[in-house]
């Protein structure tokens, strides 16, 4: 579903990423792990496109997408649950999902992908005439996951989804993401919680220094002994 292909991006005057390639096939659940500050974010930043692509190509559906900005990967079925969430504080828990669904094949839907988040977060239901400002950690990043959702999207990109969650809730989300998976939904994670991360992808990507270093199924990188000295600090 979707290939990325050397891409190196710059922002502003500095590259960050240099050679960055990953496979993410239908209906798959991907990784994309690394340190803090490895190239990630701006690596899943460059496949919704928020940063222009300085070399490689990005192919997603087996269209060529290396050129597209986000309006038009929304409209093909991409969608980014963005790391800090990025809510409207001041709008309602509603109103912010409701932003999700400006793409013209989701406008007419708005009502049913409501039940269908409120079905994956119940308390969502309750709340969804409370500012999302007020809303816990954890609570937020279920309308930031929900506002993705209502653009029905086929790729759904996932940047730190359970950073500030408290881990009752982190056990909360990972269920609803096995939920979407469930129903076709192929999704790309970045994560730097790697123990997090490998309870739930079937693959995974490792990037240093804005490259691709290490990739491999779960069990692969587990038992690969470079990656747990270095990412898990196992010796």
């Amino acid at each position: 579903m979707l290939e990325l292909k050397n891409i190196a991006v710059d922002r502003g005057n500095l590259r960050a990423l240099w050679d960055v390639s990953l496979t993410v096939r239908d209906r798959e659940c991907v990784g994309l792990l690394g340190a803090n500050g490895a190239g990630k974010s701006t690596a899943i930043g460059a496949v919704i496109g928020l940063y222009p692509i300085a070399a490689g190509q990005m192919v997603y559906a087996g269209a060529n997408i290396t050129a597209r900005n986000p309006s038009q990967n929304v409209a093909a079925g991409i969608s980014l649950v963005p790391e800090g969430r990025r809510l409207f504080a001041g709008m309602s828990v509603e109103e912010n999902l409701t932003m999700g669904a400006y793409a013209r094949n989701a406008r007419h839907r708005v009502a049913e992908g409501l039940e269908r988040v409120f079905g994956l977060f119940s308390i969502l239901k309750d709340k969804r005439h409370q500012n999302a400002g007020e809303l816990s950690g954890g609570q937020q990043q279920m309308v930031a996951i929900g506002r993705a959702l209502m653009s029905y999207p086929k790729l759904l990109l996932l940047d730190e989804p359970f950073i500030g969650v408290a881990p009752l809730l982190v056990e909360e989300i990972i269920r609803a993401l096995r939920s979407i998976a469930a129903t076709g939904v192929t999704m790309l994670l970045v994560e730097q919680n790697i123990h997090r991360a490998l309870e739930f992808v079937e693959r995974a990507y490792v990037i240093e220094n804005g490259r691709t270093v290490l990739a491999g199924t779960r069990e692969d990188l587990i038992g690969n002994p470079e990656f747990n000295r270095q990412f898990l600090g196992l010796d």
